[in-house]
């Protein structure tokens, strides 16, 4: 094989490559496919690197900022099927990591993310990254999970404690944003204030439909035996998004052909673990009452992975699509 050439990326390149790559690994690469691009310095610091075979494109790689978790570059690096072995995601790999050394703040370390199993997981792996984080994709069917009694059953209390919740609204924004924080401190975000949470994971822009909270009972400042004035703290949030999620039917999961509603189901990170568990069993068997849910279960969200896991033993729950694996320096 004739010595390889590198050069920035330019324009066409995506259309040449494209063809041949063929199909993606998984979603993981086809999102960072995306990001191949020109080289930029406003907003998205970026950097991308082409290697040529014979003034051939036939790989490629990029490193960029990351606004939300910024203590870590994203790279990726992919090359052409009868291109592998040679070391040329390699010399891809040492071009984007000497690049990452201009990058803004002097943020150096990399991430990367790929489908378990892949070539691009063995590869990050063989390059010395190491794994970071773990997520699924599980769909629970519905009524798998019995309701519990809120409060003490009547109408009245239950309507205390379970409250549909506009997703503009700022107690509903501070806790995700909060529960966000808490569950990636193995890559930490940058602080996320009330609206910059509003605006990621609850506007018309990010698809949020709408939101039901569980709550704690109400107390009174004034003893147990006074009347309650205010409403009990939020324990639990589950938020809808608007368009469902096209997946593959896994083992049943799907509901007389319905496609799961894609939830985002998290918690006040303040609870203790028990609590924490049984908010959150409790606003899923809700929420999956009558219709599936697609949930995504970071290893790291404790208390829903306590919900799921028995689920998946017992089939009542199916994953979709293997684990996707974050890898790092």
């Amino acid at each position: 094989m004739a010595e390889l050439s590198y050069r920035p990326w330019r324009a066409g390149d995506d259309q040449t490559l494209l063809q041949i790559w063929g199909d993606a690994e998984g979603p993981a690469a086809e999102q960072f496919r995306g990001e191949l691009a020109p080289d930029a310095d406003e907003g998205v610091w970026r950097r991308c690197v082409v290697a040529e075979d014979q003034g051939i494109p036939v790989a490629a790689g990029v490193v960029y900022t990351s606004a939300l978790h910024p203590e870590r570059l994203w790279a990726y690096v992919e090359v052409a099927r009868d291109h592998r072995r040679r070391g040329v995601g390699a010399a891809l790999l040492r071009r984007l990591r000497e690049a990452a050394l201009t990058a803004p703040g002097g943020i150096t370390p990399l991430r990367t993310k790929a489908a378990d199993g892949t070539v691009g997981q063995a590869f990050a792996l063989a390059s010395g990254f190491v794994p970071l984080q773990r997520s699924r994709h599980v769909i629970v069917r519905p009524g798998t999970l019995k309701l519990p009694v809120f409060g003490d059953g009547t109408e009245q209390q239950s309507s205390q404690l379970v409250q549909d919740l506009a997703t503009g609204s700022v107690e509903l924004s501070d806790a995700v944003g909060r529960y966000y924080t808490s569950v990636h401190a193995w890559d930490p975000p940058a602080p996320l204030s009330v609206g910059k949470a509003q605006q990621l994971f609850l506007s018309d822009a990010a698809g949020a439909h709408g939101a039901v909270v569980l709550r704690a009972r109400a107390s009174s400042a004034f003893g147990p035996a006074a009347p309650a004035t205010k409403k009990g703290r939020l324990r639990a949030f589950a938020v809808s998004y608007a368009s469902p999620l096209a997946v593959e039917p896994v083992l049943g999961s799907t509901h007389g052909g319905e496609q799961p509603t894609e939830v985002l189901l998290g918690h006040d990170p303040a609870l203790d673990a028990d609590d924490a568990r049984d908010a959150v069993r409790g606003l899923l068997a809700l929420v999956a009452y009558q219709h599936p849910v697609l949930l995504e279960v970071d290893d790291s969200m404790e208390a829903l992975r306590a919900a799921v896991e028995p689920l998946l033993a017992a089939g009542l729950a199916a994953q979709a699509g293997p684990d996707t694996v974050i890898l790092g320096d």
